[in-house]
């Protein structure tokens, strides 16, 4: 984990109120991995004690880029940070996604801006895989192209119908399942709202196959001191304990995660 002052290097406008901060951070890009995210300051934000956290995007060995909406005042604020200035930066914290699938297929779920995280992932994945994204509307849709670029094969779904087939991104994954061949065996790999967590893991565990699913949960100091961001989890031998998301997670294996309101 490091702390260091990033410098801004662009910041672009994507559909739906989506942005891109592109930092140039050596030290943190060169280190992180898919799934880890990153602690930012806002600045011109002095009231705010907390920092924010952000799932990365992209890395290469100089920068990094993370891909947010704005939704609050923090996040507004943030959207108006302009190239060649400085922001404080900690990371790479929390446990990522592991890469070791050598006997599965990859199967990629994102909904909304939970396309950030699984966007890194497929970039660093060196077989073809599959990727479901879903939305509520074409707005909510990001990143088709990009996957589309790295050669995955590209399913979208929107609640409304406006973009791909209607429904929710689970009933396009069903559909694939049921024309899924039992060798190798499918590895899911999500990100996005617990409710589509939830759906993704209980279609793992029901078929006997793994699923890593990214937790986004409000964190305040990104660090397991504040334990702010617990989740329920079950041990090896059944026992119920809490995790911190940002120190044991965010990724989780779907049998380790306890559903209470879900």
């Amino acid at each position: 984990m490091n702390i260091e002052q990033a410098r801004v290097l662009s910041h672009k406008e994507l559909s739906g109120g989506y942005k891109v901060l592109v930092l140039e951070v050596s030290s943190i890009a060169s280190t992180v991995k898919p799934g880890q995210f990153v602690h930012l300051r806002v600045p011109r934000l002095d009231d705010a004690v907390l920092r924010r956290p952000f799932s990365v995007f992209m890395a290469d060995e100089k920068k990094l880029s993370i891909l947010y909406r704005c939704v609050g005042r923090g996040t507004r604020v943030m959207s108006v940070i302009a190239a060649g200035e400085e922001v404080s930066l900690i990371g790479p914290l929390g446990r990522g996604f592991p890469l070791d699938h050598t006997d599965t297929i990859p199967v990629l779920v994102a909904g909304g801006y939970g396309v950030a995280p699984i966007y890194f992932l497929a970039s660093r994945f060196k077989v073809r895989s599959t990727i479901f994204i879903g939305g509520s509307t074409a707005h909510d849709v990001l990143c088709v192209k990009n996957f589309s670029a790295l050669g995955l094969d590209v399913r979208v779904t929107t609640e409304d119908g406006s973009l791909g087939e209607k429904g929710l991104v689970t009933d396009a994954l069903d559909s694939w399942l049921k024309g899924c061949k039992a060798s190798p065996a499918p590895e899911f790999y999500a990100c996005g709202p617990d409710g589509m967590l939830k759906a993704v893991g209980d279609r793992a565990i029901a078929g006997g196959w793994n699923a890593w699913l990214s937790l986004d949960k409000h964190m305040g100091c990104g660090v397991g001191a504040c334990l702010a961001c617990v989740q329920k989890v079950r041990l090896n031998d059944g026992a119920e304990t809490w995790a911190r998301v940002c120190r044991e997670g965010p990724v989780f294996e779907s049998r380790e995660i306890v559903w209470d309101n879900c």
